[in-house]
């Protein structure tokens, strides 16, 4: 019988409690200090045990290092060691999360997919329309500051995280909303990013 393989805690690779606000600085100084303390050079005239180990442990830290001072990659990993299963793929409904548009942006979604079948027409066709290539513009920069503003928002998940954690209400109904705000933030932020990658290929392509 198969059994899911919980993820390793790379907050505790650097010793730090699972709160998503980090001293980057603070955290790079670890890097570099744990780097040195676990080098394959160090351990050259070790067993190959020891050896092993030692490769094991800087292909750990590597991985822990490149998550955390990540902000997105940083909060995905808390979750799943919260138990929060992350699939970009699915849904709850059973539907592809990339190609699920948001209900409020059911409207811009329709007018830009127009948008970007009439310019890939035009490309075609040797022709430029530079109305529809302003008014795709336009549309990148919307949803561009729909970005920063789940980035915003996101950020002020990390504080009520952060602030719930020492006490009880880390355990309780509190966290687990907003853990459920963090992955609703996280689906939008990877529609968003997909939105604003399409546009940018429809305009350079």
């Amino acid at each position: 019988m198969s059994s899911v393989q919980n993820p390793p805690d790379y907050f505790a690779v650097f010793s730090l409690p699972r709160k998503l606000h980090v001293d980057l600085p603070q955290l790079e100084r670890g890097f570099y200090r744990l780097s040195r303390q676990y080098h394959p050079d160090v351990y050259a005239t070790k067993s190959p045990e020891e050896q092993q180990w030692s490769l094991d442990q800087t292909s750990l830290l590597n991985d822990a290092y490149r998550t955390l001072k990540d902000p997105v990659a940083r909060t995905e990993h808390l979750l799943r060691l919260e138990g929060v299963v992350l699939e970009a793929g699915k849904s709850d409904d059973g539907t592809s999360k990339e190609s699920r548009v948001p209900a409020d942006l059911l409207e811009e979604v329709f007018e830009l997919n127009m948008q970007l079948e009439e310019m890939r027409m035009n490309r075609k066709m040797g022709e430029d329309n530079p109305q529809l290539r302003s008014d795709l513009e336009k549309a990148r920069a919307a949803f561009e500051s729909q970005l920063a503003a789940v980035d915003s928002n996101l950020r002020e998940q990390w504080t009520k995280w952060d602030a719930a954690l020492p006490s009880a209400q880390a355990a309780g109904a509190e966290a687990s909303k907003i853990k459920d705000e963090m992955v609703a933030l996280l689906d939008r932020r990877r529609y968003l990013r997909n939105l604003v990658r399409d546009v940018n290929e429809a305009l350079e392509g």
